[in-house]
Parts: structure tokens; sequence; C-alpha cells
């Protein structure tokens, strides 16, 4: 099956781009990946840097943006039996969601859960599997530990924080209204601080007897990288996915070696199918009964249709958001 569709393409890639509807020719599936006709996808910060220039997509990927989408299958690759042609899936990709069709290898596609609306669905990959690997398999969290989530109205924040509630952890965020302190809260958060008129450091230490939390989760950056040293208790974990106040600091190591730390990062978006494949494994059997059960949810900012990709993009750049952005096709 081949022919032409709507995609969204970067003119003047950098700090002036524009997104325009382009019409380019449809994706051919490779050798173990579907091709989904695409009823959403999801923004992400990493969108914003590649049309800026300063994030391009890993080899062999498609130069469209765009690193999670919901939809129907439209073809499977043969000796394929999870999937048929017209059922509903939500995948990560590392690139093409911006369209009307997307390829998708078949280990990183999910099914979108029973009484979950399909566009609604394109919130879900992206925050799960990167909050999962995070959280699970970097920072090795453990039952009843407690957790910082930094952006905690973003979305990986409100994701985040309804996972690790509904894993029994007790959660605290951070976010820069009281609107967005009070979206945590809602969420399940035990204390939102708003990092725009408390400190953290303080707010956390206070909250939790001195102790500090045993993981943070990080992509702020910048001066944060000590703060959240200060932060966390006795053999605690600090993980960063992105360093959005930058990634040079000039920082107080001591509190590492006193108190046992551990300091990681990690990205997703280059990581081999293999290793995705696990990742969606584990977020399928431990994280998709919770969604089934109305525990964990995508929350949804807002939807803007395809032509519209540019005002979504502006949405994300002001921060005034709470939850996922979806462009709708």
């Amino acid at each position: 099956m081949s022919g032409m569709m709507r995609a969204i393409e970067v003119e003047n890639p950098g700090p002036d781009y524009r997104l325009t509807v382009v019409e380019v020719a449809q994706p051919a599936p490779r050798d173990g990946e579907l091709l989904i006709r695409v009823r959403a996808a999801g923004l992400n910060r990493a969108d914003l840097l590649q049309a800026r220039g300063l994030y391009p997509p890993p080899q062999g990927a498609s130069p469209i943006l765009g690193m999670e989408v919901s939809g129907e299958v439209v073809e499977v690759p043969s000796g394929t039996k999870e999937f048929g042609a017209g059922d509903r899936v939500c995948a990560l990709v590392a690139g093409g969601a911006y369209a009307e069709f997307c390829t998708a290898p078949v280990r990183c596609v999910l099914p979108v859960p029973p009484g979950t609306d399909v566009v609604h669905a394109a919130a879900l990959p992206e925050a799960l599997f990167t909050v999962w690997t995070n959280l699970m398999d970097s920072a090795r969290l453990q039952p009843g530990e407690s957790v910082l989530i930094h952006g905690g109205s973003s979305g990986i924040g409100t994701t985040a924080i309804q996972l690790c509630v509904a894993l029994g952890h007790t959660v605290y965020a951070t976010a820069g209204t009281p609107e967005k302190c009070a979206a945590c809260e809602n969420l399940g958060a035990a204390s939102a601080i708003n990092y725009m008129s408390d400190d953290f450091v303080e707010a956390v230490l206070q909250a939790t007897g001195g102790r500090g939390v045993d993981v943070i989760l990080d992509m702020v950056g910048g001066d944060y990288i000590g703060r959240n040293l200060r932060a966390l208790a006795s053999r605690g974990r600090l993980v960063n996915i992105a360093f959005q106040k930058g990634a040079t600091a000039e920082v107080n190591f001591a509190p590492m070696l006193l108190k046992r730390l551990s300091f990681m990062a990690t990205t997703l978006r280059g990581r081999s199918e293999d290793e995705k494949g696990r990742i969606r494994d584990a977020v399928l059997g431990r994280v998709w009964p919770l969604i089934e059960e109305g525990r964990v949810r995508p929350v949804i900012d807002g939807t803007f249709p395809l032509a519209q990709a540019q005002a979504a993009h502006q949405r994300m750049a002001s921060s005034a958001h709470i939850g996922k952005i979806l462009l709708t096709i």
C-alpha cells in the first residue's frame, strides 16, 4: 500500500522555525514494522529542540517530527500474531508522528487500553516508557520509597505522579503556579511545592522530617543538580532526563560522598528496538492494568489539528500547559 499523505515539515530550522503542512510519500513499513493510520500524535520537548535544529533524529529514523502516536493498524508484517489490521494501538517511534500515516516497530506498539479514547492514547507511550525506565530500571525504585518529581504538571510529571501513587509511593512534586501545584495534588502528590515562591530543598526536608527523598526525577538541570543532591536521603538516587536550565553547573558533590548517592542521566530515543521492547513489555504488564482500573490516566492539556502544529508548539514553549498536548489528524 502506498500513496501520498499530509505531514508537517519544518521550514527554516532554527529559532524562527515554521511548521507547515506538505504532501509527502506515505512511509513503507520495513521488516518488523506496522503501518498506522494516525489519529493523534503527542508533543514532546524534544520536538521543539528538533525543529530548532538542536536534536536530530537517530540514523535511519523519519525526519518528520513526533515520537508517539495513536491510531489504527493498516498493515502488519507477515508472521505477526499480536496485532491485526484495524486494531487500535499507540506506539513509541523515533520520528514520523506528525503525519497521516506512521510506521512503528512491532516491539514498540501497545494496544489502546480498554476505556481509553484512541486520541488520548497518544499521550501514553513516551511518558510511560520514560517514567518506567528511569524510575524502575535506572533508579531502582523500591516499595515504600519516596519520590520527588520536578515539572509535576508536565506530561512526564502528571504521568509519574499517578504511576508512583498507584504503586504506593509517597510523591512530592514541584510546579510553577498555584494552579499547577493544585493539579499535582489532585493527581495524588502528598505535597506540591511552588518553586517560584518556595525553596524545594527546604520544603522536601521539612516534609520528610529532615530525611530527604529516596529518588528524584529531574528534567531541569543547571543549579537544580546540586540542590537535588541536598534533597536526597541517604543512598538516594537522582536521575536526569533533560537539562532545561543547562547541562553545566558548579556543584558541591560532598553530599554524594557523605550520603552515598547515585546520579545518572538517560535518554530514550536512540535506544535499540530490543531495549525499547523490554520497556514496552514491562509497561504492558505492570502499567496497563493500572490504566484499565482508572488509577493512571492520560492528562490532556488540549488538542490541536495537524495544520495548527505551530500553535501547539507555542503552547508547549509557553509552559502554560498542564499535562500532554496532542495533535489530531
